[in-house]
């Protein structure tokens, strides 16, 4: 699928709200969730519209920052990060933007979350194994003076529930 944008949505920080989202938008958008490479022809097909229909409504979902990207979604075990982890964090208030700066840049990270409760930050890390996840919490992620303290959950089986065919109108 080939689009001529540059995802103004994935860094846009001050944009006018999305328009509102029809039935048809949200197959559509369900659709690309499960399989971000599906063609126009067959969204068109499965949403019982146009193709010139699809893409004006993907292009619109794209233009609004509704649709941030495509991506792959990756088998991290399969890919040699055999480790996986979620890590909370407390940290000092006031602090967030500049540990979001830090932890974006650590090897492995792939969800960054600011969230209420018992701990400021969740983070969720993949690494090649536990010794590596290991170095990665005590020599990385302690050392930031913002991070007052952590807690590891180690993640011993995952479920992708964006598998293609799932939650497909």
């Amino acid at each position: 699928m080939a689009f001529s944008h540059g995802f103004p949505g994935a860094t846009q920080g001050n944009r006018a709200p999305a328009r509102p989202l029809d039935d048809i938008d949200r197959s559509i958008l369900r659709m690309l969730q499960a399989d971000g490479r599906a063609s126009i022809r067959s969204v068109a097909e499965r949403v019982h519209v146009s193709r010139a229909n699809a893409y004006a409504r993907i292009n619109r979902l794209i233009d609004d920052g509704v649709i941030r990207g495509f991506s792959a979604r990756i088998d991290q075990e399969r890919a040699g990060q055999g480790a996986s982890a979620y890590i909370t964090l407390k940290i000092v208030q006031n602090s967030w933007r500049t540990v979001r700066e830090k932890l974006q840049d650590l090897p492995g990270a792939a969800h960054i979350a600011l969230v209420s409760g018992d701990f400021d930050v969740l983070l969720l890390v993949h690494t090649k194994d536990n010794r590596a996840l290991r170095e990665l919490v005590l020599t990385r992620i302690q050392a930031m003076d913002e991070v007052l303290s952590t807690r590891t959950l180690l993640v011993f089986e995952e479920t992708d529930l964006l598998e293609a065919g799932e939650g497909s109108p």
